[in-house]
């Protein structure tokens, strides 16, 4: 036998348990890995389309849930969205400014994209009314980082905690475009500020205090949007009133889901991974930058670019790792992959440090102590900072019983981590994968069959 690893799957409750038995993959992990789409692409091909004139065609899309809840959201108001599938998903627009008032809540599932994005095009429709809610986790996360830019374009939003958590209730209104000088580097506030921007009367800039992903950029620019970016000023100026085309749209696999392979190759001895279709966006390639940072043997083959993206392919071998300290501009450019940097800093030598990633603690879940508790509980030696963590290694890791607190980054990196771990490990609440990442099990399994 190639392995002595073995991976379960069984049901409790509502809640799926994902136990990996055994401990260390024999002769590494191997093969090639196709990731899913982008979900920050997928979000935005499905927003853009639904409210562009004629139909978009929309291949590779994600299949977890957080585009199911946009989908979801746009039938509701008017867009013919087909069934979703990798291979072709059609979108009929109804054009700028004419989204139907729903009859019902929109429901963002887990999606923060989903909510925070669709705000900017909700506040911006004069003269309907709309209500947005999310599941538990998504009513816990702070919305008043994008409620505050819409308010100062003139929008009404109504919510919890002074306007800062949904339920939101949203009054359109017809906005006037600003400049917004964003304390924070952030691709869904700069994304939400510029699709309001789409019906707002004028220019509307927002500056950034870093470089964040540029996702929406080049998607509004391939619609017809006039967009001007200034790199030097960290600005994006988009112009109202555009007439947005139906495109097709190529979704690149998400980076973001090729980490975990990423850091699976890097961390198991014997371990060569081909990971297939990876976008390479710069504005999000600070994992690719952690860790060669820490050693990793990594090499990109197969350069290319599809419908303005760039496209690699990931070639990732085992390699001793060491420790870095990961700070500064780098951490928007990475800040969903910090849970498994977390893991592989655990089997790097030093003390790795990660600083400025304050955000960890508002997403899906507090990511910062949920890592923390759950890798510690597993025999790590990982301290907490308010912005970060300190993780010092190399560790052999334990196996325990651990939770995700419905995280979906959280369920998979430590899933990861078991893979090195002595002894079974049981994650609790592991269906949170779906989210992002529906084929993450099979996906495993495959890779140390």
């Amino acid at each position: 036998m190639r392995k002595n690893t073995v991976i379960t799957v069984k049901s409790l409750s509502q809640h799926e348990d994902l136990i990996i038995q055994g401990g260390m993959v024999d002769e590494g992990l191997r093969g090639a890995i196709t990731i899913p789409g982008d979900k920050s692409i997928s979000h935005r091909s499905l927003m853009l389309g639904a409210m562009a004139e004629g139909e978009t065609i929309i291949h590779g899309l994600l299949l977890g849930e957080d585009p199911r809840s946009t989908a979801a959201c746009f039938r509701s108001m008017g867009a013919e969205i087909s069934e979703l599938n990798t291979e072709e998903v059609k979108v009929k627009g109804i054009g700028l400014g004419r989204l139907q008032e729903p009859m019902d809540v929109l429901d963002a599932g887990n999606s923060g994209t989903t909510m925070r994005l669709m705000l900017g095009i909700l506040a911006s429709q004069p003269g309907r009314f709309f209500t947005v809610t999310g599941d538990s986790s998504l009513r816990s996360r702070p919305m008043s980082r994008v409620i505050k830019p819409l308010l100062r374009m003139g929008a009404e939003i109504w919510g919890r905690q002074g306007n800062s958590l949904a339920p939101l209730a949203i009054q359109g209104k017809q906005l006037k475009g600003i400049h917004y000088q964003s304390p924070i580097a952030s691709a869904q506030v700069k994304s939400c500020v510029m699709l309001a921007g789409l019906l707002a009367e004028g220019k509307t800039t927002v500056t950034e205090p870093a470089l964040s992903r540029d996702h929406s950029e080049r998607m509004l620019r391939a619609f017809g949007a006039e967009v001007l970016v200034d790199p030097e000023a960290l600005s994006v100026t988009l112009s109202g009133h555009p007439t947005l085309k139906g495109q097709t749209v190529i979704v690149p696999g998400d980076i973001s889901s090729a980490a975990f392979w990423l850091v699976a190759g890097a961390i198991v001895p014997g371990s060569d991974l081909l990971i297939q279709n990876v976008g390479v966006n710069p504005t999000r390639t600070g994992i690719l930058e952690a860790l060669g940072q820490m050693g990793a043997d990594i090499t990109e083959e197969n350069r290319r670019e599809v419908a303005g993206e760039p496209v690699s392919d990931l070639r990732v071998r085992h390699s001793q790792l060491k420790a870095t300290t990961i700070e500064g501009d780098i951490i928007p450019r990475l800040i969903d992959e910090i849970p498994i940097l977390a893991v592989a800093a655990c089997f790097a030598t030093g003390t790795t440090v990660i600083k400025d990633a304050e955000e960890l603690r508002v997403k899906e879940s507090d990511r910062i102590t949920v890592m923390a508790t759950q890798l510690n509980n597993m025999g790590a030696k990982i301290s907490e900072r308010p912005d970060g963590m300190e993780i010092t290694g190399p560790v052999q890791l334990k196996g325990a019983e651990v939770d995700s607190f419905t995280d979906h980054r959280i369920a998979m990196s430590l899933a990861i981590a078991a893979l090195l771990a002595t002894g079974d490990t049981t994650i609790h609440r592991a269906e949170a994968a779906s989210i992002s990442y529906p084929n993450f099990v099979p996906t495993l399994e495959l890779a140390i069959a």
